[in-house]
């Protein structure tokens, strides 16, 4: 931890001043440390609600029809990592294999019919793909299994 260096106080609004130079000295933004979390876990579970769907449909639940093997195989592997990325658990590496996922879904699936992902049908792909890629670089926050399993037990 980096030393504060000591500030001089002469009067009220210098108190504040002083207060305000403590907390970006040592890095600290209170309002948004301690929403941090909570949005984090906001974002994966919102995000697995709108993902789950996708998988769930290629099984033929929404609709009654029937898929193919490949696509059985597929679903569940995307059913049960957006399910380990909604709970925090192992979370960057089943959001690194959704996004690679959606990633290629959109080069191979979506992309040879056209440029534009409006018109080709990719643009969830791609989203979905950017989306889990950031969950791989933020992680799933101090809200998650992952944090329990890799913390330490105290006693």
């Amino acid at each position: 931890m980096r030393p504060v260096r000591e500030v001089v106080v002469r009067d009220a609004l210098s108190v504040r001043a002083a207060a305000r130079q403590v907390r970006l000295a040592r890095g600290r933004r209170p309002g948004v440390t301690l929403l941090r979390p909570w949005a984090l876990l906001a974002f994966r579970c919102v995000v697995t609600a709108l993902f789950l769907l996708h998988p769930v449909g290629a099984f033929g639940v929404l609709d009654g029809s029937t898929p193919a093997a490949p696509m059985i195989a597929i679903s569940a592997v995307e059913i049960v990592a957006v399910l380990l990325v909604a709970v925090g658990l192992y979370a960057r590496v089943a959001a690194f294999v959704l996004s690679g996922m959606m990633a290629f879904a959109f080069f191979v699936v979506h992309l040879p019919s056209g440029w534009n992902w409006l018109e080709n049908g990719g643009e969830p792909a791609a989203l979905y793909s950017w989306v889990f890629l950031l969950l791989v670089v933020l992680g799933p926050g101090s809200l998650s299994l992952d944090r329990r399993r890799i913390a330490p037990a105290a006693g």
